[in-house]
């Protein structure tokens, strides 16, 4: 009973230890030296101010405000858990704004759950399990209900209020945002973020200032007086593939004899194929490879997908640059127009019409809509209608079917892997592209029949990373180490496959310099003969330019970048910033440079700016459903 007694007096000791606990479970997870007496001092110090308020104002039902304050808490910590597991970065607001597309993705979502995550939850159910049985009420009840010694309660929240601030302001310049949430805490971090944002402005930079020449100077491109392979296809269809989380390791990947990808990797075979090229997106994943090879700018700021962002804003385009070269435009995906707002990104960017799920049912269902097989299928016959008419046309295709967790049906399992790969990420991510390749071999196929391949210029690309390093328990990087023959990393991760086929123009080549999906739209604008002298892109023509500078946003620190050599990401700032080779991944003293650094957030900048300043889109409008039925 004297236990009791000294437990129910003092709420904010034993609630600030359980609530420590769980943040030191969040350190050992994200950060790299895991918990200390760091912790300590950065998250304790917040918890206190929060619990000296309920001491200080609540004068009745206590326990209730510390129960509301743990739980909060506590889905805050687990929030930074589960985005970290996929997004390598600490969440902010922006993010969890976002919060309703994790009930569409759940499955993606939950594989990502380490069981002992749910520790973070058991003081919360045993709690509950005992405030609501009636011989425990009265007792509950009384917690904390003894008067407090409110100047040491004043002296306690001084104390932590002047710790908080000494946590924040010494990291607040950091620009890397996993850094800055060390130094200052993850609690701290995320009131930071909130109060960052509504009291700083982001420079915006003049329109007269963002210019072509501009934006070539910082990457370091020259334009050539004639470029090669100037309207090479001149009058040709353009279609876009965009494949379902493809990493370029896959391209050659055997396994016991098995081929994983032999479709893709005869199309990097036989025509132009760029292996040093990397995704661009953020948060938007999929949508945001949309966005971005349509626009050739950069992800927005905030961790929100792009498609919640400048959608009010008349952007220009490849869509648009199409158009008004006398184009028809339409793209293809399985899933519903309105996830992740498709219905507003394809009226910023300009689609004629779109092809969705109404349009392709929901037979043979994989991840969220119908298999690649009938994405593919259905998708050539509307292709050749396209190719009838008086007018060459754009197409997007989106592929889907090896979506995250990569979890396929046993009937479309088609290769048999060594039994240390089942159960694994790795096993089922390798098992689905072996799927979405086979699918991939049929719409070849077909493009073939119908003749369109011959006619048109096709290129293929992945959108975005399938295995995040960060999601990979130590025996599925063991499995990557023996894929690689050395340790999987960052540039590993990032670096996707792009292949041109252009009928007559292309032939059994591969380029080496750096690219990412930023470079699309003026690298095929340049074969098709499009100009793009009057619209500001951020991309370059990788057909013409021999070097390059990619910033990197969201799956990495801001700051991050790829350069000709080197992968770097800052540390606090440059100085103590690292550089991975982008051929092995291996640490290197050298490959990239302060002026490339500051380059890169320029960029950034500009391109925000950029964006913001355009004109809004007008009323009305928008693509039309492609089918006839719709």
């Amino acid at each position: 009973m004297r236990l009791w007694n000294a437990i129910k007096s003092k709420p904010i000791l034993w609630f600030s230890l359980i609530l420590l606990l769980k943040g030191a479970l969040a350190w050992f997870v994200i950060f790299d030296d895991g918990p200390s007496w760091m912790t300590l001092l950065t998250e304790i110090p917040f918890i206190l101010i929060v619990f000296c308020l309920i001491e200080w104002f609540a004068s009745k039902r206590k326990l209730l405000y510390y129960m509301i304050a743990n739980l909060s808490i506590t889905l805050l910590y687990f929030a930074v858990l589960m985005y970290y597991k996929y997004y390598g970065v600490i969440v902010t607001y922006h993010a969890l704004e976002q919060a309703d597309k994790v009930t569409k993705v759940g499955e993606s979502t939950y594989s990502l759950l380490d069981p002992y995550y749910l520790l973070i939850f058991i003081d919360i159910i045993i709690f509950a399990f005992y405030m609501f049985r009636p011989k425990y009420i009265a007792r509950f009840r009384s917690i904390g209900m003894r008067s407090v010694n409110r100047t040491a309660l004043l002296a306690t929240f001084i104390v932590s209020a002047a710790l908080c601030i000494f946590n924040i302001w010494p990291n607040h310049a950091s620009m890397n945002e996993n850094k800055k949430a060390e130094g200052m805490g993850i609690l701290n971090y995320e009131v930071y973020t909130i109060f960052a944002d509504s009291t700083t402005n982001e420079e915006v930079i003049d329109m007269n200032e963002i210019n072509q020449d501009a934006i070539d100077a910082l990457k370091g491109a020259k334009q050539p007086a004639s470029p090669a392979e100037w309207a090479a296809a001149q009058g040709k269809n353009l279609i876009v593939v965009q494949m379902e989380s493809f990493q370029n390791f896959l391209i050659g990947l055997t396994i016991e004899g098995q081929e994983i990808t032999p479709n893709i990797t005869k199309l990097a075979a036989g025509d132009f194929y760029f292996n040093n090229f990397y995704t661009n997106v953020g948060q938007g994943t999929t949508s945001d490879a949309e966005f971005v090879v349509n626009t050739s700018l950069y992800v927005p700021r905030h961790e929100a997908a792009t498609s919640s962002e400048y959608m009010d804003k008349q952007l220009p385009s490849l869509p648009r640059l199409m158009s008004a070269s006398g184009y028809n435009t339409a793209t293809f995906h399985t899933n519903s127009v309105e996830f992740w707002n498709r219905s507003a990104l394809y009226k910023a960017i300009g689609f004629d019409k779109y092809y969705d799920q109404q349009f392709y049912g929901d037979d043979d269902h994989i991840a969220f809509g119908a298999s690649d097989e009938v994405l593919f299928a259905k998708t050539v016959p509307e292709l050749v209608k396209m190719d009838q008419q008086d007018k060459p046309f754009y197409a997007m295709v989106i592929s889907m079917s090896a979506h995250h967790p990569y979890k396929m049906p046993d009937d479309k399992q088609r290769i048999k892997l060594p039994a240390s790969y089942d159960g694994t990420l790795v096993g089922n991510y390798i098992m689905a592209q072996n799927y979405a390749d086979y699918a991939m071999g049929q719409f070849l196929d077909e493009l073939k029949r119908s003749g369109l391949w011959d006619d048109s210029v096709i290129v293929f690309y992945g959108d975005h990373q399938g295995l995040p390093l960060y999601s990979l328990s130590g025996k599925e990087k063991d499995l990557m180490e023996g894929i690689f023959g050395r340790q999987y990393g960052y540039t590993d991760m990032f670096n996707i496959p792009f292949i041109v086929h252009a009928p007559g123009v292309t032939y059994p080549k591969t380029f080496e310099q750096t690219g990412g999906q930023i470079d699309i739209m003026p690298t095929v604008a340049n074969l098709l003969g499009v100009s793009m002298k009057d619209q500001i892109h951020f991309g370059e023509d990788l057909l013409n330019q021999q070097t390059n500078l990619l910033p990197m946003r969201h799956f990495l620190p801001t700051g991050s970048f790829v350069g000709d050599t080197a992968m770097f990401l800052p540390g606090v700032g440059f100085e103590d910033g690292t550089n991975y080779d982008v051929k092995d991944n291996s640490i290197s003293a050298s490959g990239s440079t302060e002026a490339q650094y500051n380059a890169a957030l320029r960029l950034l900048n500009m391109s925000d700016s950029y964006a913001k300043q355009l004109p809004a889109l007008p009323e009305g409008g928008g693509p039309k459903p492609g089918a006839d039925d719709q």
